[in-house]
């Protein structure tokens, strides 16, 4: 995929921080701690508050418990075979924009069909803020 970066580049910044995504909350939900942990760096150096990885779902219903956040990356397929799609849906119910991450590209046609936006991983900056700064200004506004 052109303009994509891998995951181990994701943190190469020579820039340093910005405040790109600053103010945004995010519920990141991943079950690859190398994954996870490379897109919360990247997270955080733009600026935005990151709750998690959480790996399970009952991980994530616990960070969701302590915060609300503004915005939720979840991974389709979790620790242990465990599917995402009750906490999407929970997480939609409550007004949580919801971001899904796969690997699987193919799985976009079969689960796109209610508007939820699927960015396929590995997942480069540039991606990310094309999808999050939007809802940095629709925060503001609320």
């Amino acid at each position: 995929m052109a303009g994509r970066k891998p995951l181990e580049e994701m943190n190469d910044h020579s820039a340093g921080s910005s405040d790109d995504l600053k103010g945004l909350d995010i519920l990141l939900v991943e079950d690859s701690w190398a994954v996870g942990d490379a897109l919360k760096q990247l997270l955080e150096l733009l600026g935005a508050s990151v709750s998690g990885p959480a790996a399970t779902t009952a991980e994530a219903e616990r960070l969701i418990a302590q915060h609300l956040p503004d915005v939720a990356l979840v991974d389709i397929n979790l620790r242990g075979g465990e599917q995402s799609d009750a906490l999407v849906t929970r997480l939609t119910e409550q007004g949580v924009t919801v971001i899904m991450l796969t690997g699987s590209p193919e799985v976009f046609p079969l689960l796109s069909a209610d508007g939820t936006t699927f960015l396929e991983k590995p997942v480069g900056e540039a991606a990310l803020l094309a999808h999050l700064r939007p809802l940095i200004a629709k925060k503001a506004t609320r």
